[in-house]
């Protein structure tokens, strides 16, 4: 074995493992009451989440790569996410965790064992360029945040988190960046690590626009609130007026106040008073459009999005990052999970695009205008359940990644969706005009 697929292949196992540690991390002050109940009706038993990652691993990493597995039909079945829709999922003999525990770890252990001999030099386009354990990885960090999601609506006890990175402060500001328009190349070409929803790359023309500099704010979208944009019908699409009226919504989700007239409060596993600076979470794609209407201003197309975060007008070139091809960082992004919250608006300033926008990774997911569609030349793969059968006007495109999202998880080109009423995401928006 040359010395550099040797490399590769401890990194990925350095990888693989660091991940699992961050799994465990965040369940590990959880009870085990609280593992296995369902906390939201829209999110999966935490208990449910855990094995099925350990199972998604077992399904890829040996049984599509290399013909073995561990398992029986009954457990691959319990923890096919398309069999099993999340009401049904606490109704399942899911695993404990200890039970858990033991079988992520037997997974784990087949899995390092076949890495010593593959082939990631090869043309199988699973294992070519270590492909299938990038997006293994990436699956795990995935969930990761989605747990976070749970945690957050936590029954019970709640849930306390231990605060382990400091925040930046930031310069809010009200500025809008013009971005020329013209042609960009957009989505990649790489098989390394974009997923299949990314693929091909091509040209897309943009027209002139604006974009705001940073995300719209708490004290921004105080504005909207106090000023009854949730009872004005004139700023709101039809589906998000009858949505809001139905399920009485005048806020975003997890604002509250003590009393009337009071200040607003936020709450992840704590109450906190909610920082004016720091940009507005928890609203869902028609808020976000209420919101950009009743200022004069729109959301961005997803072209809009990626050219801002990702062409360099000088070079002609596209970025990994918005700031450049280096990974993430604490200077350049506020990602990773540890500080459980978004920093004030403008904190990064080392994180600015080409174009001198600040915030386009990390902090809070963006809602674009844009449904979530194939890409010319897209092909599913490996399977048509990760982005095919999503495609269409049910579903909106997110973009840029969030406090809890892993630097191993986002890039300029990757695409995240949901229904446009989610709002327990950690996702904000930023306007354009």
């Amino acid at each position: 074995m040359d010395t550099q697929r040797a490399v590769a292949k401890d990194v990925i196992a350095g990888q693989l493992d660091e991940a699992r540690r961050r799994t465990r991390w965040l369940l590990r002050t959880v009870s085990e009451d609280s593992l296995s109940r369902q906390h939201d009706s829209i999110m999966s038993p935490l208990i449910w989440d855990y094995g099925h990652i350990g199972n998604y691993e077992e399904l890829w990493l040996l049984e599509r790569a290399f013909g073995k597995g561990l398992s029986n039909r009954a457990l691959y079945d319990m923890y096919d996410a398309s069999l099993h829709p999340r009401e049904e999922r606490p109704s399942l003999d899911l695993l404990d965790r200890r039970g858990a525990d033991f079988y992520l770890d037997a997974v784990r252990e087949a899995v390092l064992e076949e890495l010593e001999t593959a082939d990631l030099a090869g043309d199988d386009p699973l294992l070519g360029d270590g492909f299938v354990y990038r997006m293994i990885l990436q699956h795990e960090c995935q969930h990761n945040e989605t747990m976070l999601q749970t945690l957050q609506l936590m029954r019970g006890e709640g849930y306390g988190p231990e605060t382990v990175a400091d925040l930046s402060d930031g310069t809010p500001t009200d500025e809008m960046v013009h971005v020329p328009g013209g042609p960009f190349v957009m989505r990649t070409d790489d098989t390394a690590w974009p997923l299949d929803n990314e693929r091909s790359a091509h040209e897309v023309e943009v027209a002139d626009f604006r974009l705001d500099k940073t995300p719209v704010t708490n004290r921004a979208y105080l504005e909207f609130v106090e000023g009854d944009g949730y009872e004005r019908e004139e700023f709101w699409r039809p589906e998000g007026w009858a949505w809001i009226r139905e399920q009485r919504i005048t806020a975003p989700k997890h604002w509250y106040q003590r009393e009337p007239h009071s200040w607003w409060t936020q709450r992840f596993g704590f109450d906190e008073p909610l920082s004016p600076d720091a940009p507005v979470v928890h609203v869902s794609f028609y808020e976000a459009d209420a919101y950009a209407r009743w200022a004069g201003k729109r959301l961005p197309t997803e072209a809009e999005w990626e050219k801002a975060a990702s062409w360099d007008p000088e070079t002609g070139t596209k970025r990994l990052f918005p700031w450049g091809d280096e990974p993430p960082s604490p200077e350049r992004a506020n990602l990773d999970q540890l500080a459980f919250g978004p920093a004030c608006v403008g904190a990064y300033p080392a994180g600015a695009s080409a174009y001198g926008v600040l915030g386009m990774i990390g902090d809070v997911w963006e809602w674009t205008a844009s449904d979530f569609a194939p890409y010319p030349g897209f092909e599913s793969f490996p399977y048509r359940e990760y982005s095919e059968i999503f495609f269409g006007p049910d579903h909106k495109e997110l973009r840029g990644g969030s406090w809890a999202t892993r630097p191993y998880a986002i890039r300029n080109t990757f695409r995240n969706w949901d229904y446009p009423i989610r709002r327990q995401l950690f996702v904000g928006f930023r306007c354009a005009k």
